[in-house]
């Protein structure tokens, strides 16, 4: 099998398939909780480096995005445990998109 390799101004995007498929709803929830937590630490590690690099650092539009992803996860442990009461079982699909910008 031949693999084509795209050169670096050929490739405008790229797609990642970080989750596909069924789940419990324990795994739907280890699943969901670990990738928003993940981001939310991200979000706190680059709020807390930038102000290592510039104390005036207006920190107040990350902390806006800290709220909303802890929001989104209310939400979600809201679903999943509805559907866990149901006794039913969760697909999910994640892709993350990548694009090239200026």
């Amino acid at each position: 099998m031949e693999t084509k390799k795209t050169s670096q101004i050929e490739m405008q995007e790229q797609k990642i398939q970080l989750v596909k498929g069924g789940f419990t709803p324990n795994q739907a929830s280890d699943v969901v909780m670990s990738l928003l937590n993940q981001k939310i630490n991200y979000h706190k590690l680059e709020s807390i480096q930038q102000w290592e690099q510039n104390h005036k650092y207006d920190r107040e539009p990350l902390k806006k995005r800290i709220q909303q992803l802890e929001a989104e996860k209310e939400i979600a442990a809201e679903f999943i445990s509805k559907i866990k009461l149901e006794g039913k079982k969760l697909n999910i699909e994640g892709i993350l998109v990548m694009k090239a910008t200026e």
